[in-house]
């Protein structure tokens, strides 16, 4: 099992590194997949198959499938995809730097204990989120909503002055 955590993990922060990294918005995206489904198969081993669920099918499927016929309807040149030959150094020097901060994260913080925390019987369930989120977290979910709401308002009139 832990086998199994470090290979998403590790699949997870890849598929960040190699999204921000390369130049290519195709291939960038399809890393932000790779690291999408690596964080749904972390969901997974926690027992939350409701946010497992929500992730596969939300981000990984339908909103890549929006990003990626975004990026295939830009037309962009194949000049303008090209890599340079420093990209794959920016890559490693980045990494090198996220390995460095790591180990110096755990170094510091790496005898902290963290809290115990029991899990209910209905952890990651749709009732259990259900639940939390329309009782202990009514006003933040309330304010999400808001917030969400005046993005599509927004959107609306600034796509209408453009049409």
């Amino acid at each position: 099992m832990t086998i199994l955590f470090y290979i998403f993990a590790l699949l997870a922060v890849l598929g960040g590194l190699l999204m921000v990294s390369l130049r290519n918005p195709l291939s960038g995206a399809f890393s932000l997949i790779l690291s999408l489904v690596s964080l749904a198969g972390l969901f997974a081993m926690l027992n939350a198959e409701f946010v497992f669920i929500l992730q596969v099918l939300v981000y990984a499927g339908a909103i890549m499938v929006l990003i990626i016929f975004t990026i295939m309807l830009l037309n962009l040149n194949k000049e303008e995809l090209e890599e340079p030959p420093v990209a794959w150094m920016r890559l490693i020097f980045t990494a090198l730097v996220c390995a460095v901060a790591a180990f110096g994260a755990i170094r510091i913080f790496g005898h902290v204990e963290a809290p115990k925390i029991e899990m209910t019987a209905d952890f990651g369930s749709i009732e259990g989120v259900g639940r939390l989120m329309l009782s202990d977290f009514l006003y933040p979910f309330e304010v999400i909503s808001l917030v969400l709401l005046v993005a599509v308002v927004g959107v609306v009139l600034l796509a209408k002055k453009v049409i």
